[in-house]
């Protein structure tokens, strides 16, 4: 009977826990139910990753793109915890695909890009939803970087999108993950994950080069250990 006791309180426990998990969401994301997986989100990163970062210093309403590097596939959940808005993100047709995870990026609307056959299309939904008023997060290296000291250049989609759509670029770094090079095997390697953003970039009246070179200064720039965070 003691352990009957023990296993009902346990349940008690997780359906009360499960009843609150919205309120660690740091946006709303318009459904009790996905504001539920956000905030499992939130803190999943907190804990099992003990992610230290800046709130991103999005507007309250209207476009916006946000642009991080991609050092594995723990940087948008981190991303996502890091957010006072729902983020719309462009994903690879194949990882938006990926078995166990397709409904979430369903979920969440995410924008997938077939690289190999119409890469354009994925461009004409983003600029899309920026003209709705939604918030856009991409990762315009293009993929995962494996080599910390060699980034690959940044693609120019980015740039165009900000351009077209008349809004503003908003950068951010991801650093300290421990499953830095992995895909969904980061999730499950412990870290210190840590976020950084950094001044918005308007890349209004700048070339399309210029802007991109501006961008790439922040998001390759090597992290300095003296300003990790404790």
């Amino acid at each position: 009977m003691i352990w009957f006791g023990f296993f009902v309180g346990f349940l008690l426990l997780a359906y009360y826990l499960f009843r609150r998990l919205d309120s660690f969401s740091t946006a709303d994301w318009g459904s009790r139910k996905v504001n539920r997986i956000v905030g499992f989100i939130s803190l999943f990163c907190r804990y099992l990753h003990r992610f230290q970062f800046d709130l991103l210093p999005l507007p309250e309403k209207g476009s916006a793109l946000v642009a991080s590097n991609h050092i594995s596939g723990l940087d948008p959940f981190l991303l996502i915890a890091a957010s006072p808005r729902p983020l719309r993100f462009l994903i690879a047709r194949e990882e938006y695909e990926r078995f166990g995870f397709n409904w979430l990026f369903r979920l969440a609307k995410c924008i997938p890009v077939d690289r190999e056959a119409r890469p354009e299309r994925a461009l004409r939904d983003a600029l899309t939803a920026l003209e709705q008023g939604d918030v856009v997060a991409v990762f315009p290296h293009g993929g995962i970087q494996v080599d910390p000291d060699t980034p690959p250049k940044l693609k120019g989609g980015v740039v165009f999108l900000a351009q077209k759509a008349n809004c503003t670029i908003f950068p951010v770094r991801v650093d300290d993950v421990r499953g830095a090079g992995h895909t969904a095997l980061a999730l499950f390697i412990p870290s210190s994950s840590s976020l950084k953003t950094y001044p918005p970039l308007d890349c209004r009246g700048l070339e399309h080069g210029d802007c991109l070179t501006r961008l790439s200064s922040v998001i390759d720039s090597k992290k300095v250990t003296e300003n990790r965070p404790k």
